[in-house]
């Protein structure tokens, strides 16, 4: 005899924040290589947006008021807005190659429409 309970949904349960998180730990990484300038000027600003995406989401996820957390959730989008423009930067200075332009390129790419389904969930179930 067990309780239907619904199941607590985490904010490291959503794909979007699976992948900003990911993409934040990979970029991270990649900027560690780079020279003291380049960390100095593009590497910190870089971290800094890719950063955000993630804790922005979490932070709209553990609010409590529907527009409370839609805020969080479109001041994430401006930060990988951000942080597109930071990877083109990258690949004009030749701090990444190809592969890590397009990887990262593509991963950030996808967000966008996760963070959008996560804004249209949140007003068509929260009351408040």
């Amino acid at each position: 005899m067990g309780t239907d309970q619904p199941k607590y949904i985490d904010v490291t349960d959503l794909e979007v924040y699976k992948i900003a998180f990911d993409l934040s730990n990979q970029v991270w990484k990649l900027v560690l290589e780079w020279s003291p300038f380049a960390k100095d000027t593009i590497g910190k600003q870089f971290v800094r947006a890719v950063d955000s995406i993630s804790a922005n989401i979490a932070e709209g996820y553990g609010r409590h008021g529907r527009n409370d957390k839609i805020r969080f959730y479109f001041i994430s989008s401006g930060s990988i807005k951000e942080s597109l423009d930071w990877i083109r930067k990258a690949q004009s200075r030749n701090l990444v190659d190809e592969q890590q332009f397009n990887h990262i390129h593509s991963r950030l790419s996808q967000l966008p429409k996760l963070i959008n389904q996560q804004i249209k969930y949140t007003r068509d179930h929260l009351k408040i």
